[in-house]
């Protein structure tokens, strides 16, 4: 995605490097999904992102306690206002994919990409460049080759609602951190962030009724390693958007399903012509948005 104007000996250029950092974000996300997927057998959705995000808040405690004595009122608001909108993405995806298919949810979850430039203008009156729209259409329109919506039947019920609920909470968070996170300490928001989630998914967890999580060994290496992932995801979120508009992450974030068609296949799933070209799509949408230079939020 960046120009080769380098020697390869030189390191990254400033500018880009916060695109690079978010490209890195979504490549462990696609990375960790097979691990999600395996540990949710000995724990429910619930305790499993109360521990994850838990386990990731006190890593992030713990890398930065110094910083946390200058934490800030607009810190601790911004923190918390993220963190529950994050929840509440996890939240009703995890409800809604209990009433309708994977394929659906996966396809109506893709809505998330069209409606950040949407929250852009209407929340914030940022206008996104030409480039941008253009790559979130191409980065949509490789998502829904993705999820293969062939023979899916979209007659709307609480399912379907409620997806599209939690598609517009990750537009939301995109937004929210676009907006804030060059007027707030990344360590210091990030940890906010994350103990937020973990406390409303514990008051989730007992509110449903979910029964507590097995100790299983795998479980257990699944949680602290992706309790540390999660704490590095977010604390490089929040700095990489100082700097990078929230329509541009938007389309970065978009390569997530991409590295995880790629462990699957590493792990010998069959990926079709629909999803290969697919992810050439979102491949695509992200060099056409690095079109016509950088401009601020």
């Amino acid at each position: 995605m960046t120009s080769l104007t380098a020697t390869a000996s030189l390191p990254p250029s400033p500018s880009r490097l916060p695109d690079l950092v978010l490209i890195g974000v979504t490549m462990i996300w696609g990375f960790t999904f097979l691990v999600v997927q395996h540990a949710l057998q000995w724990a429910g959705p619930f305790s499993f992102v109360s521990l994850r995000f838990g386990i990731a808040g006190l890593i992030a405690l713990l890398l930065c306690w110094r910083e946390l004595r200058g934490l800030s009122r607009r810190e601790l608001l911004t923190g918390a206002l993220v963190g529950s909108v994050l929840f509440g993405s996890y939240s009703l995806q995890t409800l809604g994919l209990q009433l309708i298919p994977s394929s659906k949810s996966a396809f109506l979850t893709g809505l998330y990409v069209p409606l950040v430039p949407l929250f852009q203008l209407l929340l914030f009156r940022h206008r996104p460049r030409l480039a941008a729209w253009l790559g979130i259409i191409v980065a949509f329109g490789g998502l829904v080759l993705l999820s293969d919506p062939r023979g899916l039947q979209f007659n709307f019920g609480a399912g379907e609602w409620l997806t599209v609920a939690g598609a517009a909470m990750i537009a939301l968070e995109i937004s929210l951190v676009g907006r804030f996170a060059g007027q707030c300490h990344p360590r210091r928001v990030a940890v906010v962030q994350l103990l937020t989630v973990s406390l409303l998914a514990a008051l989730g967890w007992q509110l449903s009724g979910e029964a507590a999580p097995q100790a299983h060994p795998v479980l257990l290496v699944s949680l602290l390693g992706m309790g540390l992932a999660t704490a590095v995801i977010q604390i490089a979120m929040n700095w990489a958007q100082k700097t990078v508009p929230a329509t541009r992450a938007t389309i970065i974030y978009a390569m997530e399903p991409v590295w995880a068609g790629l462990v699957g296949a590493i792990a010998g799933e069959q990926l079709g012509i629909m999803a290969i070209s697919g992810a050439a799509l979102i491949v695509a949408s992200v060099l056409i948005s690095q079109l016509g230079g950088r401009r601020p939020h």
